[in-house]
């Protein structure tokens, strides 16, 4: 972003040098599009405030930092207040905007052009380092994240619906005269196959995501060229084949829905999911809100499993084959929902676009999304460099450290443990608690759902209680450290 003239600027500070040295008050309006470096705040500091000009200190104005709006003002702002009534000559001094949770109409004031777009309903502007222009929602969450939420609440409905009942139907605990005839060993080995695969083919969803389809279109296909066809072929093995003349129970049909096509849907889905959802809000103007929207996606998760843990069990012990359709329907409920919010959703472009190749170096068009001429694309990296020596300017910690593989795999590698123990609760845990004697329709797989009942009282207490206290002292904790 361009500074104002250097006139300007000249005679901006030589009437508040002059106002200074006569001792009269700072003016209180501070210049809206200037935005230079701020001091360095205490690294746990949320919000500092904004350097109050000093008659001692001809640099005062050197440090002009964006105020905040009406609606941002906080608890420091009525210390300021109470100082004033001490000192009626001292202005008060407004609380510097913080610009990583940008989320109300009064904020855009506060910003300068080059972060705001001419989209009256997605004002806030990103132009990606690939030179690709993203506009933002100020509330994504209600107008988009929302209905991301609802479908991996409800992908988490179907996925814990199957995975905590297949030990038992395999068994046959729930239709002694119509199941695979498996023991439980066999059935383990089914389902902890069934679950690696779940969680290994993740890192083929993310591939295609971040390289050819993106988010969007690789949550469509997983579900709806895997993850919906497994669970339809795990419902139809729960009846006799009378079309094909199969009265045995299919086997092959089993093996193919638990342990290929429902686990490589889940896993697919699983890898975009999440991002996609982070992915609405600005990467730097709304990185603050991303925590908050993870704190609500894992209660999300878990109200999903609870009620899927609950559900699907109860009427397995009624008839394992409606308990097996509920699944198909509420997944297909959750991609309808999904698809609804098509237009309302920003879709990075990933790094080979082929949409870009087809339409611009295949038949030499210049279409819409990732298409950019060479003339655009010089103009929109441009555009960007001066977004990016903005914000940087405007942070206030600086440019983050970039983090190696090696610490990301060592820090991976501490979920092992855990990952092994909870890999037991669809398998072991169920093979023991079918012994056991149910306590009306209390039965093992349903003793599972201690899980989601946990986390989702502790996430209510962390989100609700825990951040917001911390918000409050202004006191911001690294991901790494909770």
């Amino acid at each position: 972003m361009g500074n104002p003239s250097g006139s300007r600027s000249s005679s901006r500070r030589s009437s508040d040098d002059n106002t200074s040295s006569t001792g009269a008050a700072a003016p209180s309006s501070l210049p809206m599009t200037q935005i230079q470096q701020p001091p360095r705040p205490h690294p746990n500091r949320l919000i500092s405030p904004s350097p109050t000009p000093s008659s001692s200190n001809n640099n005062s104005n050197d440090y002009s930092s964006i105020p905040s709006s009406p609606a941002m003002s906080t608890s420091s702002s009525h210390g300021n207040n109470n100082n004033n009534n001490n000192n009626s000559s001292s202005p008060a001094v407004p609380n510097t905007l913080h610009l990583t949770a940008i989320s109300h109409p009064s904020h855009l004031t506060s910003l300068p052009p080059e972060l705001k777009s001419t989209n009256p309903h997605r004002p806030l502007l990103h132009i990606a380092p690939s030179g690709h222009t993203y506009t933002y929602y100020l509330n994504p969450m209600m107008q988009s994240v929302i209905l991301i939420l609802l479908v991996e609440m409800l992908e988490r409905f179907s996925f814990y619906g199957i995975n905590y009942t297949t030990t038992a139907y395999l068994t046959g605990e729930y239709n002694e005269e119509w199941n695979a005839d498996m023991t439980s060993i066999q059935a383990s080995s089914y389902v902890s196959i069934s679950t690696a695969v779940a969680y290994t083919t993740p890192f083929l969803g993310a591939m295609l995501a971040d390289n050819l389809l993106g988010e969007y279109t690789t949550i469509i296909m997983g579900c709806c060229l895997c993850y919906i066809p497994g669970l339809v072929l795990i419902a139809l093995t729960t009846l006799p084949n009378t079309i094909l003349g199969l009265m045995e129970f299919n086997v092959k049909a089993i093996q193919w829905g638990l342990l290929v096509l429902w686990p490589i849907g889940t896993g697919t889905v699983k890898a975009c999911v999440n991002v996609f959802g982070a992915k609405q809000f600005h990467p730097i103007l709304q990185s603050s809100l991303i925590e908050r929207y993870y704190v609500n996606f894992y209660m999300c998760i878990n109200i999903g499993a609870l009620t899927g843990g609950v559900v699907v069990p109860i009427v397995a012990q009624w008839d394992v084959t409606w308990a097996y359709c509920i699944p198909v329907i509420v997944l297909v409920v959750g991609v309808s929902l999904f698809l609804l919010g098509g237009r309302r959703y920003v879709k990075p472009v990933p790094r080979y676009d082929v949409g870009y190749w087809m339409r611009d170096v295949v038949f030499g068009g210049e279409g819409g999304g990732g298409g950019r001429s060479s003339s655009s694309s010089r103009s929109q990296r441009d555009k960007m460099k001066e977004q990016q020596q903005l914000l940087q300017q405007s942070s206030h910690n600086g440019p983050a450290d970039k983090v190696g593989i090696g610490t990301v795999l060592l820090l991976s590698s501490l979920v092992i443990p855990f990952n092994i123990a909870y890999a037991q609760m669809a398998t072991s845990f169920i093979v023991q608690g079918s012994v056991m004697k149910s306590w009306g329709m209390i039965d093992a797989p349903m003793m599972n759902n201690a899980d989601a009942i946990s986390v989702l009282a502790f996430g209510y207490i962390i989100g609700n209680i825990i951040y917001p206290e911390l918000n409050r002292r202004q006191i911001k904790i690294p991901t790494t450290y909770k």
